[in-house]
């Protein structure tokens, strides 16, 4: 595999998303990335399960471009194929408790003893130091303690967001960070530690919300889908279902009020900036909802596209799948895996690179797959794999 990071080897302990993701990252440009499992196969392998042999929708997703080896840490003999990993890697990426980084030893005390210009890329559920290091948590803890949460829906009960964006937030966080690790590194020589938190993700991301609740004491509560700092912004019915339209800034809402025939509103000083106009938003939202309700879904964007007004209708999975302009972006590749009964369509690195671009060149692994081989090229032979296999070390 080419690409600008070909030559760094990367170990992925990681699971789930926040590891897995990052790692899939560096993968899809260049890196050469080693998944280490179990050797039953580890638990984020099989969430949603979609194939014959269990493997889940989030493991097709984050693991493209992979190899695979089964590992048991625990033991001497795959502590020594640890050290031997590690010895010939440049990154290890392992979102893991830090006191399960030192039952592994692969804290970085451990890490730099072997490789010492080696980059440690961690991830936890709330960062340090505080009274909550130790702790364990998803990505809806990071929603809930964010002020996420509390802000959306209508307040009772409150919703978390069914993606993981604090998970994928946080993963996009930690490449970035092994990114400007590497590039340190190439001027020093120096390793270091980047630690990403789901917590410290989903604060940045609402961070606006907090600066304005420490500036102002704004005490903003929940309304639904009604945006609260401009108008009109909010989820609206059509004839056939329901699109979304946000109009923010007063050139975006000049050519609204013409679109929908309220060219008095214009100086009309309810409506006079982003945030009077927040602050009407139910008559504003009414007068949307009117001109949607009279029209269907595919007429309304397409007249409010044209107007140059931000909209986009509201897709259920199988559409999105369908949809004329994301399936002509090649924003997604088909993907064949063993055992699937259709190609998984996986969503490519989020981001084009015109001259180096990222590619999906391989399919996640199967589980072990490439266990001979990778051992093969740190020096065991095949009596020494035989023994380990027997072992029960891989």
């Amino acid at each position: 595999m080419g690409g600008v990071l070909e030559g760094v080897r990367v170990l992925d302990f990681g699971r789930y998303i926040a590891g897995p993701y990052c790692a899939t990252l560096l993968a899809e440009f260049g890196a050469e990335v080693i998944r280490v499992e179990k050797r039953d196969g580890s638990e984020d392998r099989f969430v949603a399960p979609v194939g014959e042999g269990g493997e889940g929708a989030l493991f097709l997703q984050v693991n493209r471009n992979k190899k695979c080896i089964t590992l048991d840490p625990m033991k001497p003999q795959g502590q020594e194929v640890m050290r031997r990993l590690l010895a010939t890697s440049d990154v290890v990426v392992a979102n893991l408790p830090p006191q399960t980084l030192r039952a592994m030893r692969l804290d970085y005390d451990s890490l730099k003893a072997i490789k010492p210009d080696i980059i440690l890329t961690t991830a936890t559920a709330f960062g340090g130091p505080g009274p909550w290091s130790d702790r364990v948590g998803f990505d809806g803890v990071g929603q809930v303690m964010s002020g996420a949460v509390y802000m959306t829906g209508k307040g009772d009960p409150p919703y978390r967001a069914a993606v993981n964006w604090v998970d994928f937030g946080t993963a996009l966080h930690c490449a970035f960070g092994t990114l400007v690790a590497l590039i340190e590194r190439g001027k020093s020589g120096r390793g270091q530690i980047v630690e990403g938190a789901l917590l410290a993700t989903a604060l940045s991301f609402t961070n606006a919300t907090l600066i304005e609740q420490a500036v102002i004491s704004a005490n903003r509560v929940p309304t639904g889908n009604l945006g609260q700092t401009a108008a009109p912004a909010d989820i609206y019915r059509t004839s056939d279902g329901w699109v979304l339209c946000q109009v923010t800034g007063h050139p975006l809402f000049i050519r609204w009020a013409r679109l929908m025939g309220e060219e008095h509103w214009l100086s009309d000083p309810r409506f006079a900036d982003d945030i009077k106009r927040g602050d009407h938003g139910l008559i504003i939202s009414e007068r949307m909802a009117r001109w949607c309700a009279e029209r269907t879904t595919q007429e309304a964007v397409d007249t409010l596209g044209q107007a140059m007004i931000p909209a986009g209708p509201v897709l259920s999975p199988q559409q999105a799948l369908e949809h004329p302009h994301i399936r002509t972006t090649g924003f997604m590749q088909d993907v064949d895996y063993p055992g699937l009964p259709n190609p998984a369509p996986t969503a490519r690195a989020a981001v084009r690179l015109s001259e180096t671009p990222g590619e999906i060149v391989s399919r996640p692994p199967t589980l072990g797959e490439h266990t001979d081989r990778v051992l093969a090229d740190i020096g065991y032979d095949a009596a020494a794999i035989a023994a380990l296999r027997r072992d029960e070390i891989i």
